[in-house]
């Protein structure tokens, strides 16, 4: 493999995947983000040259959404083997890496607003249903083998098990708003934007307090754990303790007040080297969601994009423009 030079650091070379979605032509500028993206995307990006390729373009069938204007996008996934696992927010999709064939397709009337989907440790799958603060373990053919909830009330008190949550636009506001699920050994944890923090859903009572302001992404590598903040800061938890070992503010390596963009999507390609993704922040009717920018809304005019971090340095090594691919939100990196 040829290693390339960003700023006078040798990188490995690796191209990456990206999962996200393409914003669908606005008439207003304050439409809700439910209705804001039109198609899932797949991109193929090669930091060596800069470029991005679709791998796969996708629209969720009308029987699996609330409606012709319903967002789609590809939210948060996995690469496990030759797979790669995704989903929308109301369906869970398998491709073979590959080709990018579909091997396994699940849609559920309990998926709303999905934001993860990743294998669990006994070979299910773990799938996050933020829309019913919600966390299920169910097998390859969609049978329900565990539901957790994330908040400190039972979804079934507040949803119906006889309603098909797919045909419901929105259940906003949320409890707990989980958006990530991850394993350490055998237990299974979940991140919670309002809470900001991550809990341990298969043995209750261990929590990390993650802290400033809505975390997404719960990535562990090696002895770490990996999240990521909406306004930019990267929070390193050891994965033994439980205790933060590092946190990183990407604003103060950008030396900058302007708000970065709504940061979701983390890669750690080796200790120290870290991919975060940036989504170009837009008004939309849903001003809880962007309630941490300081200095008044305004559309971010950075583009959605990821970014190489040598956090030990705190320096960004190489910046790559997704949205000349129509890529507009991003919701994940993997390694190719």
């Amino acid at each position: 493999m040829i290693d390339y030079a960003v700023h006078g650091k040798i990188c490995p070379a690796m191209r990456l995947y990206v999962t996200g979605g393409r914003q669908r032509k606005r008439l207003f500028k304050d439409e809700e983000e439910w209705k804001l993206y039109d198609t899932a995307l797949i991109l193929q990006v090669n930091p060596d040259g800069d470029t991005a390729e679709v791998c796969v373009d996708y629209v969720t069938p009308l029987d699996a959404r609330a409606g012709s204007d319903a967002t789609v996008a590809f939210k948060a996934g996995a690469i496990e083997g030759n797979q790669f696992y995704t989903c929308t927010s109301t369906e869970v999709l398998v491709y073979s890496l590959a080709d990018f064939r579909l091997e396994n397709y699940i849609s559920l009337p309990f998926f709303n607003d999905c934001h993860h989907v990743c294998p669990s440790s006994s070979g299910n799958l773990l799938v996050t249903s933020t829309g019913l603060d919600l966390v299920v373990e169910i097998d390859s053919q969609g049978r329900l083998i565990h539901e957790w909830s994330t908040s400190d009330v039972d979804p079934w008190q507040r949803f119906s098990r006889a309603v098909d949550y797919r045909k419901v636009l929105t259940t906003k506001p949320h409890k707990a708003h989980p958006n990530f699920a991850f394993c350490i050994d055998d237990d299974v944890w979940a991140t919670r934007m309002i809470q900001r923090d991550a809990v341990c859903l298969t043995r209750p009572g261990l929590r990390i307090p993650v802290g400033l302001n809505g975390n997404h992404d719960g990535l562990v590598h090696g002895d770490q754990i990996y999240f990521t903040t909406v306004d930019g800061t990267i929070v390193v938890v050891c994965r033994h303790s439980l205790e933060t070992v590092d946190v990183v503010d990407l604003n103060i390596i950008h030396q900058t007040s302007d708000v970065l963009g709504w940061c979701r999507g983390l890669l750690v390609v080796e200790d120290g080297l870290i991919w975060i993704g940036f989504t170009r922040v837009r008004k939309t009717k849903f001003w809880e969601n962007v309630k941490w920018i300081k200095h008044g809304f305004q559309e971010v005019e950075r583009p959605t994009r990821i970014a190489l971090y040598d956090i030990k340095a705190r320096t960004c090594l190489k910046e790559i423009n997704l949205e000349p691919s129509q890529l507009n939100v991003l919701f994940g990196i993997y390694c190719a």
